[in-house]
């Protein structure tokens, strides 16, 4: 019996939509099933990302950047304003807004492209002589909270079958043992993301990139905001240089980090939620502190508990996430998976890429994703963006090396613009002069990242990108000088 479809992509978030689109370009018949629903009821394509992570982070994060210049950082241009006020309403359905905006965008590409789309919750049924069948069930009504995890619903299902499927059901947000989110005062992104008021006080369990983010807007709103992380050194991900920075900017705005601590108990109550921990593993004395809400961001669990793996016999790792090969393909012949249901980073672009190479390898071509030179940002202020390896990771690696670093202090445009905090960090190979690594705190960093991914994938030199033109004046200056900086040549420094 043939097939229904050549492809079908379970999950409509940022690896799942593009597979799908990218799958339909090259000819294949692709039918795209995701659940999530807007407050009524509608399909709500574009997963986390879309709907409570990365874009309605960021225009909150764009509202309170936005508050926060009124407040500290018109009067030095000669701007004179009364105090303002943050109508925290409006923000909220100003952010409601850029979301359904690319739930739309998303629909309308679908539609472009001609992928079916089905708005409902699919599962592995069997394997058949062509493919896979799956039993597909549509979405429930629409509640309060959007979720990606599995529920329970009433609705009949339907069999549809494909000679491949690609999984892409991404990840949910991992709750503390034995303190589920409520999302009243003990909150995930999806909680933090639309508090109907500025708390008092917050605390942020997690010192990662939400609870950086989602700290920093509510700071900027007014909150005192207190993050509890468990690692001795803050932002370990990053760069060390980077993170030193980064750690004295943020403390300067006024956010309250403690690291090494171990968290002793939380308990949510009517009025707030109390938090007893300890500064490190060899201390004995708890410390409490009470909070009018807590964020909760310690990590982020892969979305499989529904996909009935067991009936077909996918493997599931320790996580629960999908084994895959360096190609996203799993060891059932036509079976995929791509970006937080996989390994590697828990990225939107990482598993866009992963999405398009799976599209184009099951098309017949050979499609690659190298994890090795995806781009990381903290959408804070200073942002924070690096791509390729740390100054550590090369000592570890006894690769020699050189490096040169250029303050954003000494660049023109940044100045003419009054944010001159943070540098650009350039990594080189000692003997090729290859790019190892590119690490950014500043300005745009979220912008000026590119251009160092690009020359990374090339595998230029830092003498390639230092002898490239750059406009003046401009904060991409800074990438150049810092390439100069490999060889000691700095001109503006």
């Amino acid at each position: 019996m043939n097939p229904d479809f050549d492809v079908a992509v379970i999950g409509a978030g940022p690896g799942g939509y593009v597979a799908a689109i990218r799958a339909a370009q090259l000819g294949l018949r692709v039918v795209c099933i995701d659940d999530w629903s807007t407050a009524s009821g509608g399909p709500a394509p574009g997963g986390t990302c879309t709907n409570v992570g990365c874009i309605p982070s960021k225009a909150l994060l764009q509202s309170s950047e936005h508050f926060s210049l009124v407040q500290h950082g018109l009067a030095e241009h000669g701007i004179k304003v009364g105090k303002p006020s943050m109508n925290v309403a409006r923000m909220l359905e100003r952010k409601d807004t850029v979301v359904l905006q690319n739930n739309e965008g998303i629909l309308y590409l679908f539609k472009k492209n001609k992928v079916e789309f089905i708005h409902g919750r699919a599962a592995f049924r069997a394997r058949t002589e062509s493919g896979w069948e799956l039993a597909v069930t549509p979405a429930a009504p629409a509640s309060t909270e959007a979720k990606a995890s599995p529920a329970a619903t009433s609705a009949p299902e339907q069999a549809l079958r494909a000679r491949h499927v690609i999984v892409a059901t991404g990840s949910s947000p991992r709750a503390l043992p034995g303190l589920p989110f409520d999302e009243v005062r003990v909150l995930s992104n999806t909680g933090a993301l639309a508090l109907e008021a500025c708390p008092a006080s917050l605390g942020v369990i997690g010192a990662g990139v939400i609870g950086l983010e989602l700290g920093s807007v509510w700071r900027r709103l007014g909150a005192e905001v207190t993050l509890l992380e468990a690692l001795p050194g803050f932002l370990g991900v990053a760069d060390e240089q980077v993170a030193r920075e980064a750690l004295k900017c943020f403390t300067r705005q006024g956010l309250a980090i403690h690291l090494g601590v171990q968290i002793d108990e939380v308990r949510a109550g009517r009025d707030g939620v109390l938090v007893r921990y300890r500064d490190g593993k060899e201390a004995t004395e708890s410390k409490a502190l009470e909070f009018e809400r807590l964020i909760v961001s310690i990590g982020r669990v892969p979305n499989t508990a529904g996909l009935q793996a067991q009936k077909v016999g996918l493997e599931l790792d320790a996580r629960g996430a999908i084994v895959v090969d360096a190609h996203c393909a799993t060891a059932l012949p036509g079976i995929w998976a791509v970006g937080d249901v996989v390994r590697g980073p828990m990225l939107a672009h990482k598993a866009e890429e992963e999405g398009v190479a799976v599209a184009e390898r099951i098309a017949g071509g050979a499609g690659h994703v190298d994890l090795a030179l995806v781009p990381s940002v903290v959408y804070t202020d200073p942002e924070i963006a690096w791509v390729g390896q740390t100054e550590a990771q090369v000592k570890a690696s006894g690769r020699a090396y050189r490096s040169g670093s250029f303050p954003f202090a000494a660049n023109g445009r940044a100045r003419a613009a009054a944010h001159t905090t943070g540098f650009v960090k350039m990594i080189a190979d000692a003997q090729t002069d290859e790019i190892l690594g590119v690490h950014i705190i500043g300005p745009s960093a979220s912008e000026l990242i590119a251009e160092a991914a690009v020359a990374m994938a090339f595998r230029a030199s830092s003498e390639d990108l230092a002898r490239i033109c750059h406009a003046h004046p401009t904060l991409s200056e800074a990438t150049r000088e810092a390439a100069l900086a490999v060889d000691r040549r700095t001109l503006n420094l």
